[in-house]
């Protein structure tokens, strides 16, 4: 890399590689961001409380101003880029995150819609430049084509790692294994001689599930219901918090050593060289096979018993306090913001809004899962007591049970009961 080969753009502007070197520092500092992407996008949206529709606003215009400020760079340089990808990895996941949570969008519908938009996007960018490689993101538009691929390759891989969890009923620390296994698969075939392009952007896409599950793994509690995974009862914000730490201490030391730079395509390409033709159609081949077997185990996965809801209708349905004895020992923020949910459910319920009482009766069960291991050491017979009704709020929404969602006047009845419960 001691050869500086420059592009110019069509506007004249002179500019180098605008993308790291694909070293092992690529890859750790990649999951840790897709780790961030679904731990932070999770306890923003519940922190934030202006919904998921609005946190999703908040972060695109927060997108464009650092995508602003990459793209009028000349060169690669650690921080802006990096920043860029913790951010276009948060973007990402709320945008599957309505489609899945908001629009009530089947997952297996969204992983097919990010993925013809993804090979539209490379199409187009093919057709336009001639090249998919990273290592010639020389110019404005490979480098607008690069991040339009990488948001979609977000989307895409939470679409798709929600679904094989759905299918699957993987707890979090056994699902971060097929993403691992596919990884290391692609490597292996990358090391025979598959197309190198291919290779990368395969493993870009899966390292967005691998994130995401380790993300889940760290922030899952210890003591879940019968049936349901364990983790390692971190939260959202102590496991993002970490990760944005790892993150910023493997910036500043790339910044410092620049062992991730790279100048020129020629030199990358000559470290990357594929085997030939005759290596890189086995290795085409090599990832079909890969596909089918990947296809058969989460048709197998799928097939085998594995937890469903029901079990916490049974564990939570006993207990019964007077109203606000069951949240007198929790913290009165964190009832307020739970009322507060509740509330906007209730109200969208009585206006015939379908859509925003079922988006707020979501956010409400996700903020308290993410509460659970703060406020059930509290008073766990109140916990207990709350979630029983909780879980009836949920039943009648259809949320996280498989019957469809009630009457209104059922989800108002048992909303009403819920905020008579917290006072």
């Amino acid at each position: 890399m001691t050869t500086t080969t420059e592009a110019r753009t069509r506007s004249g502007r002179l500019m180098l590689n605008k993308v790291p070197e694909v070293t092992i520092w690529f890859w750790v500092i990649k999951i840790l961001c897709t780790t961030v992407g679904e731990s932070f996008a999770d306890w923003i949206n519940m922190k934030l409380g202006v919904g998921l529709v609005n946190t999703a606003w908040i972060f695109t215009a927060v997108f464009v101003v650092v995508l602003a400020v990459q793209l009028r760079l000349k060169r690669y340089v650690p921080f802006p880029y990096w920043l860029t990808v913790v951010v276009v990895s948060v973007t990402g996941t709320l945008y599957t995150d309505i489609l899945t949570d908001q629009l009530n969008v089947p997952l297996w519908i969204s992983s097919a819609v990010f993925s013809v938009l993804l090979a539209v996007v490379f199409g187009v960018w093919w057709l336009r430049e001639r090249t998919l490689s990273i290592h010639s993101v020389t110019t404005l538009p490979r480098e607008s084509f690069y991040w339009l691929a990488v948001l979609v390759t977000f989307a895409l891989g939470t679409a798709t790692g929600d679904w094989t969890l759905e299918l699957t009923g993987w707890s979090p620390g056994a699902s971060v294994l097929l993403p691992l296994g596919l990884i290391a698969a692609i490597t292996a075939l990358w090391k025979f001689g598959a197309n190198p392009v291919l290779s990368f952007w395969l493993a870009y896409i899966l390292t967005r599930p691998l994130g995401a599950n380790i993300g889940d793994w760290l922030a899952s509690p210890k003591v879940a219901q019968p049936g349901e995974p364990t983790g390692l009862d971190l939260g959202t914000f102590t496991t993002s918090l970490i990760f944005l730490g790892l993150i910023l201490a493997t910036v500043v030391y790339l910044t410092v050593t620049r062992s991730d730079v790279t100048e020129t395509y020629e030199a990358a390409h000559a470290a990357h060289a594929s085997g030939g033709p005759r290596r890189e159609r086995v290795g085409l081949a090599g990832f079909g096979l890969l596909a089918v077997a990947t296809a058969g185990l989460l048709v197998w996965a799928h097939g085998q018993p594995h937890a469903g809801p029901a079990p916490e209708e049974d564990n939570t349905s006993a207990v019964q306090m007077a109203p606000g004895v069951a949240v007198k020992k929790f913290p009165p923020a964190k009832v307020a913001a739970l009322k507060t949910l509740a509330s906007t459910s209730l109200k969208d319920a009585r206006s015939g809004n379908a859509k925003g009482a079922h988006a707020a009766a979501q956010s409400l069960r996700d903020l308290w899962d993410a509460d659970q291991p703060s406020l059930q050491p509290l008073d766990n017979t109140g916990w207990t007591s709350i979630d029983a009704q909780m879980d009836k709020v949920l039943g009648t929404f259809g949320i996280d049970h498989s019957n469809p969602p009630m009457p209104a006047a059922q989800q108002e009845k048992e909303l009403n009961a819920l905020l008579t419960d917290m006072g």
